[in-house]
C-alpha cells in the first residue's frame, strides 16, 4: 500500500461517481423534471449499501467492490441533487464546493499537526457517529408506523442545530480516514487496502455531501 496508489484509486473512485451521477442529473433534467427518479434512487442507495456492507466484510474484493459502490453511489447522487436542484437553484454547487473546500481544509489541518487522531479524539468520533447512525435507524423504523423524530428533517433551528451538528461530525471522520491511510502505508498494508482506503474515503465524503444538502435546504427553506 503506498499514498501515490491510494491517491489514484481515491480520483478514480470520484471520476466513477461523478459519471453515475451525471447520467441521473442529465436524464432528469432532459425530460424537463418530469423524469422518475426513486428507482434510480432506490436502486442505487439500496445497492450501494449492499456492496459497502460487502467491501467491509470482504476487503480483498475491494478492488472489484469499490469501483461497483461508486457507480451505483453516483446514480443515486445526481437523482437526488437533480430533484433538490430542481427545488433550489444552485445548492448543489455549493453543497459540491463545501465538501471538497472541507476535505482541503482538514487535509491541510491534518497534515500540518493542528488535528491529530489520538486515542481519545478517534473514541469520541466513533462514539457521535454511532449515536447518530442509531438515531437515523430509529427515525427510519418509525418511519414505517407514519411518523418520524421531528428535528431531522423539520427547518427549526433545533433541526438546523441538529444537521450542523452531524456535518461536523461527518468532516471529523474524514480525519479517521487520513489516519488509516498513513497508518496503512507506514504498516506495509497490502496492496488492496489502497482500495479500501480509498472506499472508506469515498463513503466518507458522500455522507458529508448529504449532510451538507440538507442543512443548506434548511437554511433554504426558512428564506
Amino acid at each position: 500500500m503506498t499514498l501515490n496508489g491510494t491517491v489514484n484509486k481515491t480520483g478514480l473512485l470520484l471520476v466513477i461517481t461523478l459519471v453515475g451521477a451525471m447520467y441521473t442529473w442529465g436524464l432528469f433534467f432532459s425530460s424537463n423534471g418530469t423524469a422518475n427518479m426513486t428507482p434510480y434512487m432506490l436502486g442505487g442507495a439500496v445497492g450501494g449499501l449492499v456492496l459497502a456492507l460487502i467491501t467491509v466484510f470482504k476487503k480483498t474484493w475491494s478492488p472489484v467492490t469499490a469501483p461497483l459502490y461508486a457507480a451505483l453511489e453516483g446514480v443515486f447522487l445526481g437523482a437526488i441533487s437533480a430533484m433538490v436542484e430542481q427545488r433550489f437553484p444552485g445548492i448543489v454547487l455549493q453543497a459540491v464546493g463545501l465538501t471538497f473546500g472541507t476535505l482541503a481544509a482538514l487535509l491541510l489541518a491534518y497534515r500540518s499537526g493542528l488535528i491529530r487522531a489520538t486515542e481519545n479524539f478517534k473514541l469520541g468520533v466513533f462514539a457521535a457517529t454511532g449515536g447518530i447512525a442509531l438515531l437515523y435507524l430509529v427515525n427510519f423504523a418509525m418511519s414505517f408506523f407514519g411518523t418520524s423524530i421531528p428535528f431531522i428533517h423539520e427547518s427549526g433551528w433545533l433541526g438546523i442545530a441538529f444537521s450542523a451538528f452531524v456535518v461536523v461530525i461527518a468532516a471529523l471522520n474524514l480525519v479517521l480516514d487520513f489516519d488509516f491511510i498513513e497508518s496503512g502505508v507506514e504498516q506495509g498494508a497490502p496492496k488492496y487496502m489502497e482500495w479500501y482506503a480509498a472506499f472508506g474515503l469515498l463513503v466518507t465524503l458522500i455522507w458529508l455531501y448529504l449532510e451538507i444538502l440538507r442543512l443548506l435546504m434548511k437554511l433554504q427553506s426558512r428564506d
